[in-house]
């Protein structure tokens, strides 16, 4: 897990960047369209509030959202790997996407969970009942505002790619939030001196630009060496 170097390390944070932008904006599309054209229906018929179906799309939303600008903070520390408040934001934004994604996912769950075990009748809540039973199956058992055609399956057709495309933005994340506490030298990933060669790195581009900095930058290499 730990295992990112100076050659190869940027060449794929780069890639799971470009990945975490392009998942975040199919995610963010798919709740737009879920909300367009189911949830602005039955997020508030009658003064009824479906709780699970609104927030976990509110949630996948706004879990696309924070793929995208983490995705982009991976990219501009591949670039800039020497840049430590970079890698200070690639560390929270990461982490705040790992919870995020997570709790997407395991609300979309529940959201199919529940419209599986009541057959989709909390998607036809701002219908007029009849005295039939009336499922997402059987619509023309209600009179509903809005047209009820297939709203069941595209439903779900809509959630499964949802739930599978959180799963990989909490993947990805858990990846970049890795690579952050490689670049800082945290956690489990302490061991590792990459910390050690940036910092070091950095100096030396100072120094060259600035001769007098040169002698105090290498006496920070030396104290930091022996405190090591």
């Amino acid at each position: 897990m730990c295992g990112f170097d100076k050659e190869k390390g940027p060449g794929r944070l780069m890639k799971k960047g470009f990945t975490l932008i392009l998942v975040g904006h199919i995610n963010f599309i798919l709740g737009a369209i879920i909300h367009g054209s189911i949830l602005r229906h039955v997020s508030k018929p009658n003064d009824q509030i479906t709780t699970e179906f609104t927030a976990a799309n509110i949630i996948s939303v706004t879990s696309g959202l924070l793929s995208i600008a983490t995705g982009i903070i991976a990219i501009l520390v591949s670039r800039n790997l020497s840049i430590w408040k970079l890698h200070i934001g690639l560390l929270i934004s990461s982490f705040l996407n790992v919870l995020l994604s997570a709790a997407c996912g395991v609300g979309l769950l529940l959201a199919i969970s529940l419209t599986i075990a009541n057959e989709g009748r909390g998607l036809l809540l701002g219908c007029n009942f009849t005295d039939l039973p009336v499922n997402a199956r059987s619509p023309v058992n209600a009179d509903c505002p809005f047209d009820t055609t297939r709203i069941y399956d595209t439903a779900l057709s809509l959630w499964f790619p949802c739930v599978l495309l959180a799963g990989l933005e909490t993947g990805l994340s858990i990846w970049c939030f890795v690579v952050g506490l490689v670049l800082r030298g945290l956690g489990p990933c302490s061991h590792t001196y990459l910390k050690e060669q940036l910092e070091e790195e950095a100096l030396t581009n100072r120094a060259a630009a600035d001769p007098e900095y040169s002698l105090q930058g290498r006496s920070l290499i030396v104290q930091h060496s022996a405190y090591a």
